[in-house]
């Protein structure tokens, strides 16, 4: 006969076994325990226990070589290294004199990371960036693109810092530099996310001005208008944009008013827009910078300005008539 087997089962509470949740640091945390420190930067350290560090409590600034200078610890060279791996470093270097070290290091001020953004954006300057930083990020920390932007983004990195990992690069005249471009539409648009690249320290990102035409005269909107993506744009099209021709233009004079080699001097093209207008003769494209001058008819005025003494003289007769 075998021997009968009893199992008790004993009911365990639900939350027996299961996971501990710990709450995550938050972002801005992270993103300071990952910053790689660099010259200038300074920071403030403590150690429990060590009264010749911890009452110091001011910023130490990273030297030009990337080296601090600490009681006891001596010189250490912080430069290249994250807050925790500077820890690790001075808790090392601690053992000898304290049993256990506890050591906390705080970014007091950024400066070994800046990045220059100039041009079209809405607050051009150096940026201090904090970890890792994509070019997006970086515009957007500049503010973003203003409305007169170019089409183009360019970022310029010295050779000594890496790749520039963007099929438009290229070096620069003097060889120390690598350049490349990136499309304003694409960036706005992020179509290519890998155009989206890292932002490394001392890179500089312009957004130049857009290219411009200007219509002036007789035309009920004159101004200048940005060429956005388009490099050039037709005669037809930029009176568009000045919403058409003024009740006393005089169409036939047109003319355009075109820099010669980058010059203050200006060529003048005829431009007649009654043929254009009329579809007798074809449209003609203008250039960044040019200048579409449309003048005025002078019989034309003169005959509207009769019209309208005329018009007002009626209108008083009419008022007097009437007492």
């Amino acid at each position: 006969m075998l021997p009968r087997i009893i199992l008790t089962l004993t009911l365990l509470p639900a939350a027996w076994g299961q996971t501990r949740q710990t709450t995550a640091p938050p972002a801005s945390e992270l993103a300071a325990a990952s910053y790689v420190l660099g010259p200038e930067d300074q920071v403030t350290i403590r150690v429990l226990d060590l009264d010749e560090i911890s009452e110091r409590d001011k910023p130490i600034r990273i030297d030009t070589r990337g080296n601090i200078s600490l009681p006891v610890a001596g010189r250490v060279h912080a430069a290249g290294l994250t807050v925790e791996q500077l820890e690790a470093e001075i808790t090392t270097r601690l053992k000898s004199v304290l049993q256990d070290p506890e050591v906390t290091v705080t970014v007091a001020d950024f400066r070994s990371q800046p990045v220059s953004v100039l041009g079209a954006v809405k607050n051009p300057g150096v940026h201090q960036i904090r970890g890792r930083k994509t070019l997006f990020e970086v515009l957007s920390l500049a503010g973003g693109l203003n409305p007169d932007a170019g089409n183009v983004v360019n970022i310029t990195r010295k050779k000594t810092a890496g790749p520039l990992p963007l099929p438009s690069v290229t070096d620069d005249s003097t060889g120390e530099f690598r350049v490349a471009n990136v499309s304003v539409k694409s960036v706005m648009d992020a179509k290519n996310p890998q155009e989206n690249i890292d932002v490394l320290p001392d890179d500089v990102i312009a957004v130049p001005k857009a290219d411009m035409v200007y219509v002036i005269g007789a035309v009920k909107k004159s101004g200048g208008f940005i060429l956005s993506e388009k490099e050039n744009i037709s005669v037809l099209q930029a009176l568009s944009l000045a919403e058409g021709l003024d009740r006393v233009a005089a169409p036939k004079s047109a003319k355009i008013l075109r820099t010669v080699d980058g010059s203050a001097t200006r060529s003048e093209i005829v431009v007649n827009l009654t043929t254009i207008l009329a579809g007798r003769s074809g449209d003609i494209a203008m250039r960044a910078d040019d200048i579409l001058f449309i003048p005025t008819s002078a019989q034309k005025s003169v005959a509207l300005r009769s019209i309208e003494a005329a018009i007002q003289v009626g209108t008083g007769l009419a008022v007097y008539g009437r007492f």
